[in-house]
């Protein structure tokens, strides 16, 4: 089967994505289109017009199926390279544009919003990493429509809802590992998200400052992606906690980092949004005991145990819930590694005939 992959804000994660597809699914002949992930507004309304125009002869090649990426703008790309309209199409959704914290979020805009509604509304199959995802972007699409003035077309979301359903990204299976041996305290935590303000850094800080007042023994690994304009909260972090800071920033070696994961203890999240967590899963898979507040994604995989209250509107509040929850799994570490979640079912290995059913419902006749 011939199949056009199209990634137009080829970010970390849906680049991981779509890499795993090509290996585990080389079965079939992929012809793969990506544009960086960089300038997000101009991106989301030009990858059409980008490559009908760039790859103009590559997209007029016959294909047996195309699986895009939710930021394709694939109502326009179908119309402008009329041979794509008749090609069976599932749009995967990493994430959609209206569950993002509004406060200081250069993404959300209407504009990309509806783009993505008529994205979904031109696809076959519609495909989403977490049931959090689908059930806000469905949400969001309605409370959007609900506000046109007039002939809103209500009725077309019970169709998105119909050919939707959940396939979360898989891990990768080098994850799924032996954790290495360990000695005792200081127990050793792991923060591995995006520098962003919408991960909760500044909760982040809150955590660790929490910690110390209950004079809680640890060190930390802080990892993730960084980019030019850091959070305030990073550099108050770095000051305060230095000493106990083990590794800081991004690691560009694959394997290092999942030795990392494999040496800690406890991984934990302060965001303000996720639309499903894959540095999470994959810390957990490297047999880390997950702490996260009770929202977003964390519930449909994290057992209520090790859940803390989730605070969203106080950071205060939902800090000392979080650094509550980190020291009673300190306490008794051994004892919460048995709620660790059995992830062997979410790697590739697990997953890839759940993906090869979603490509062939669409091909088969």
């Amino acid at each position: 089967m011939r199949i056009l992959l199209l990634s137009a804000y080829d970010a970390t994660s849906h680049r991981q994505w779509r890499r795993g597809l090509v290996t585990h699914l080389n079965e079939h002949e992929w012809t793969v289109l990506t544009l960086p992930d960089r300038h997000f507004s101009w991106r989301i309304r030009g990858n059409a017009l980008s490559w009908a125009t760039e790859q103009k002869d590559l997209l007029q090649q016959p294909f047996d199926l195309i699986v895009a990426t939710s930021m394709v703008d694939l109502a326009t790309l179908r119309g402008l390279v009329y041979q794509l309209a008749a090609t069976p199409t599932l749009l995967y959704f990493h994430e959609n544009q209206f569950a993002y914290p509004e406060s200081g979020h250069a993404h959300s805009s209407v504009e990309a919003q509806i783009t993505s509604i008529y994205s979904a509304m031109a696809a076959d199959r519609l495909l989403f990493n977490s049931e959090y995802n689908r059930k806000t972007f469905l949400l969001g699409a309605t409370g959007l429509l609900k506000k046109m003035p007039d002939h809103a077309p209500l009725s077309a979301l019970e169709i998105l809802e119909h050919k939707s359903a959940v396939l979360a990204v898989p891990v990768d299976d080098i994850c799924v590992e032996h954790r290495q041996t360990r000695g005792d305290l200081p127990v050793t935590l792991v923060w591995n998200h995006r520098w962003e303000y919408d991960k909760g850094p500044e909760r982040l800080y809150l955590v660790l400052k929490e910690l110390s007042r209950c004079r809680l023994d640890f060190q930390i690994h802080i990892l993730g992606q960084q980019f030019r304009k850091r959070p305030d909260a990073f550099a108050m972090i770095n000051n305060e906690f230095g000493e106990q800071i083990l590794s800081w920033g991004y690691i560009e070696d694959r394997n290092a980092y999942l030795q990392i994961l494999q040496q800690s203890d406890i991984v934990f999240s302060t965001a303000l949004h996720d639309f499903q967590g894959l540095a999470m899963l994959e810390a957990i898979a490297a047999g880390c005991v997950p702490v996260a507040p009770n929202r977003l994604a964390y519930p449909e995989y994290i057992s209520t145990n090790l859940l803390s209250d989730s605070y969203e509107c106080e950071a205060e509040h939902d800090a000392i819930a979080i650094a509550a929850m980190i020291m009673r799994v300190a306490d008794n570490i051994d004892e919460y590694r048995t709620d660790i979640p059995d992830i062997a079912g979410k790697s590739w290995a697990g997953m890839v005939e759940s993906y090869r059913r979603e490509l062939g419902r669409l091909t088969t006749p």
